[in-house]
Order: C-alpha cells, then structure tokens, then sequence
C-alpha cells in the first residue's frame, strides 16, 4: 500500500510517497481502508516538529480519517468489516489503510460523504467544546470569530448560528468575507493583511465594535491570534469570554488590564486534552454534530480536494493560509 511520510524534519515538500506493508490490526483495533484524510493546521507544525506530539518518524501526517474498516482485531465488539467509521489517529491518516483502535471510532451515518465526515470531528468538534463548555454560548449572545473563513472558523460560523448567536465575521479579504456570509455570518469585518502599527490596530478593534454593537462580543473565537487578538479584546462585552482557538499568526502580548476593565475571561480551548479527558462528553458532542448534518444546520464546506500523492499541496495551501474551509486528501472511491 501506499503512505505519505515525513522521514527528517521539514516542510511539506519534504513527505514522500512510499510503498509500506498493510498494517495488522493488533488486539483492540480495526483496519480501516481510508476513503478521506481531512487536513488540519497541527498537520503542518507536526512535521516540523513544532507541535507538542513529536512522532516517531517515518510516519504519516494526517490525524482525521473516515473509510470502511477491512478487518477486525482480536477483541473487538460492535465494529464489523464493512462499516462506515470517522477516526481521530493523531497522525497516520496519509495512507491507504490504517489500523486504528476501536475506542477512537465512530459510526459514519448512511449518506454522509467520506468528505464530509472527516471533515467534521476536529475543527466542529474544537468549536462544539469551545462554544458550549468554554464559551458558555446562549440564543441572542453576539459572537465575533476570526479567521472566520477557514475550517475551524467557518465551524464557529455555522454553529454560532445554530444555537442562536448574532455572528460577525472577521477575515482577511472581502471574497473570504463572502465565504463567511453564505454560512450565515450576520456581518464581516475585513482586517488588514500587513503589520499593523498602533492607529490600525486602534482601527480595527473600533471597526470590531461597530459591528459587534454598544454591548460588544459576549463571545470572541480566536483562531488567529498575533496582532488581531488584542483588538477584538477592545471589543468584548461586559463579563465576556474570550476564547484562545489558535495562532497562526502569532502568540498575541494581551494587555491584562482589560480584562479587569471588562471583567472578562481568557479561556484556552484544548480539545484533544479535553476528548482524552472527557471521553462521554466528546462522544455525546459527536452524535449532536452528526445529528446537526443530518437536520441541514451545518455543513463543512469543503473548498479542494487532493489524490494522496498531491497531500504536500494540501498541507502548503493550509501552512501558507490559503485555505477557505476545508482541504481533504481522498484515496481510493472517496465519497462512495
């Protein structure tokens, strides 16, 4: 079979498409023939060692898969060769087949696309956590998300407004503006590009207000970080939660003294500490996710998709921001 894997720390450029023996599951476990890998930013920090698991290499990238499981492992219960399965490995998911612990899967319900299903786990399941165990989000709550276009931002789009939040968009350009309004979002807000110098960053946290409200953003969703962390802060809400995602675009410097002025809190949202901890919760979010597809509420909006040897593309694109919603690797029948 074939697998895409990192042998020696580097960029995308660096993964290599090898010919491996197919896995045997091991006691616990299925072997699942991959239909789709979703790719996720801890995909690209993975490889250049800068995330905080450092596999042993080679090793594939790839930590979101949905496929048919082939085989079963000794011990085994509930699982039968021919069932639709998501999975969350980690890493691994680059690769034809893959032998995954039957704890870690989910059933794929009837007529959802492979696609969508991988798709769906780590960046709704990041927000489902986020927006209700974090964010502690109510029906009428003002909701300000940036990186709004991307996977996880688009999430936080969709289900803002499934549970009854008035959502404004934070993006980086008036096309990923549009993105973000075709999911819902109630109004956008395009931040600039470039460094930003005190009157811009003043700018934009004024441009954060106007749109939020005199009230402000009960809730910020932070998946950017850097520079843009610190005006969206200038426009929280009295007793609001400000919600760290992610940042690509930095580790922000926040001035303390605003959350004694406003009175809010500076949340972490670490959702693989959170599933590891909380497995019955992570499952139950889960089920109300694929229960959310199945009723039309939210849907991933998948913007590429790439054969396994084209998976460096896919992991670039997400490094280089490029990426609206998002991008899945496909092997073999993809959507069947």
């Amino acid at each position: 079979m074939k697998a895409l894997r990192t042998h020696a720390v580097g960029g995308p450029d660096t993964l290599t498409l090898d010919e491996v023996e197919v896995p045997q599951p091991a006691k616990g476990q299925v072997l699942v023939d991959v239909k789709a890998c979703a790719i996720n930013f801890p995909d690209t920090l993975m490889i250049r060692d800068l995330y905080q698991f450092k596999p042993e290499r080679p090793y594939a990238p790839g930590g979101e898969i949905a496929g048919v499981i082939e085989a079963v492992g000794e011990g085994v219960e509930g699982w039968q060769v021919g069932d639709r399965v998501l999975a969350g490995i980690g890493n691994g998911g680059l690769a034809e087949k893959v032998a995954v612990p039957a704890a870690r899967m989910f059933a794929v319900p009837e007529g959802v696309p492979f696609e969508k299903a991988a798709s769906l786990m780590m960046t709704y399941g990041t927000t489902i956590h986020g927006l209700k165990d974090r964010g502690h989000i109510k029906e009428g709550d003002v909701l300000l998300v940036l990186g709004a276009a991307g996977g996880v931002g688009l999430s936080a789009v969709e289900l803002g407004k499934a549970y009854g939040a008035r959502v404004i968009a934070a993006v980086s350009s008036e096309e990923k503006g549009e993105v973000a309004r075709k999911a819902g979002a109630d109004e956008v807000v395009v931040y600039p590009k470039g460094e930003m110098d005190k009157a811009a960053s003043k700018e934009l946290a004024n441009a954060f207000k106007a749109a939020c409200g005199p009230e402000g953003a009960n809730i910020v969703y932070d998946v950017v970080g850097g520079q843009y962390s610190e005006p969206a802060l200038r426009a929280i809400a009295w007793e609001g939660r400000f919600l760290v995602v992610g940042f690509p675009a930095g580790i922000a410097r926040m001035p303390l003294n605003l959350t004694l002025l406003k009175s809010c809190d500076i949340c972490g949202v670490f959702w693989g500490a959170f599933t590891a901890r909380e497995p019955e919760r992570f499952r139950a979010q889960v089920d109300e996710l694929f229960g959310l597809l199945k009723a039309g509420r939210i849907d991933p909006l998948i913007s590429e998709t790439f054969p396994l040897e084209r998976g460096g593309e896919a992991i670039a694109r997400l490094e280089n921001r490029q990426a609206v919603g998002k991008l899945v690797v496909t092997m073999g029948s993809g959507s069947v």
